[in-house]
């Protein structure tokens, strides 16, 4: 993961959360009504995705009603496969649970509800219509830490209080910035700053604390 892709989503955890192969087939369908039929698991499927963790992903997107394409991840970033956090929204509800405990090299073909994909509303001018039940197939690369994750806490909380100062986001934005390698405006720096601040201080009290960082809710901290 580059380290552009790496800031993004260190500053979107911060800032925007207020956003065929043959072998054995495996049939499973979770409380939710997703059903979900694994095509294809390698011999070491280790780490399985959770919420929060931050995946790369391509897949496809069909309308179970005619079999008609509607999206392809392969078209879309230079043919690069998708970063996204799990569970917290960034995809339908309905892929978060599909590919809820994957691992990378693994491929899914799932079938998604209108529930838990566009309801009533329908998406995308029309290509996907009301009331429209989905079929993905998924292959996914990689399962990394997501950017709420304890080792990330920890990385910022320098003197290892448990909450994080404005002084120690603002060093870790800091050198986050250095190693892009790109010069930005002092404002800019404070913008950021003051809105990680508005948008997770919740108690006021001039602190991130680990409740309050951890929005994802799978590590403990």
């Amino acid at each position: 993961m580059t380290f552009g892709v790496k800031l993004v989503f260190f500053l979107q955890a911060f800032c925007l959360l207020t956003i065929h192969t043959h072998g054995q087939k495996k049939e499973d369908a979770t409380a939710e009504e997703v059903k979900i039929e694994v095509l294809h698991v390698p011999k070491e499927c280790k780490p399985k995705s959770k919420k929060g963790d931050l995946l790369n992903a391509h897949y496809d997107g069909y309308l179970a009603s005619d079999g008609s394409k509607f999206y392809c991840s392969r078209t879309q970033n230079k043919g690069h496969p998708k970063w996204f956090v799990l569970g917290v929204g960034q995809v339908i509800k309905g892929l978060d649970i599909a590919m809820t405990d994957m691992c990378p090299g693994e491929k899914r073909k799932v079938t998604i509800p209108p529930s838990l994909a566009y309801g009533k509303q329908g998406y995308a001018q029309g290509k996907i219509p009301p009331n429209a039940t989905l079929i993905f197939e998924i292959e996914l690369y990689a399962v990394n830490k997501g950017p709420r994750s304890v080792e990330a806490f920890t990385q910022i909380d320098m003197d290892s209080d448990k909450k994080l100062s404005r002084d120690e986001i603002s060093h870790y934005l800091k050198e986050e910035f250095e190693r892009d390698g790109k010069k930005r405006d002092a404002s800019v720096h404070d913008s950021i700053l003051a809105d990680i601040f508005k948008k997770n201080d919740h108690d006021g009290d001039g602190f991130i604390s680990s409740r309050e960082y951890n929005v994802y809710q799978h590590d403990e901290l």
